[in-house]
């Protein structure tokens, strides 16, 4: 965890948590408006928020691309084993299920 999100994690908390009154709460709220304010910390919401934009399309084609690489693998194995063709040689194929309609159309 980041020492701003400690440090907001912390604030929020004492903010939820403190018994000292209307009073102080006003001038935690002061300080934290003061602090988003400051123009360093404004620079740096900024940066933030152009760093997440720009890796969000790098991590939605890198999520996309092994979705396809696990289903192409997923679906290469079924296919394996559906035509005997699974690592343990073959001895064994899944057999299909019988269920309860199953069972009533079967007599």
């Amino acid at each position: 965890m980041s020492k701003l999100s400690l440090l907001t994690a912390a604030g929020v908390g004492y903010v939820l948590g403190a018994r000292a009154g209307r009073g102080r709460y006003e001038q935690i709220v002061a300080g934290a408006r003061t602090v988003a304010r400051n123009p360093r910390v404004q620079s740096a919401k900024r940066q933030a928020q152009d760093v997440v934009a720009e890796q969000a399309a790098v991590v939605k084609d890198a999520a996309a691309e092994k979705a396809k690489e696990t289903a192409s693998a997923v679906a290469s194995t079924v296919s394996d084993k559906v035509r005997g063709n699974g690592s343990d040689g073959g001895a064994h194929v899944a057999e299909p299920t019988l269920t309860a309609e199953s069972a009533r159309q079967n007599g």
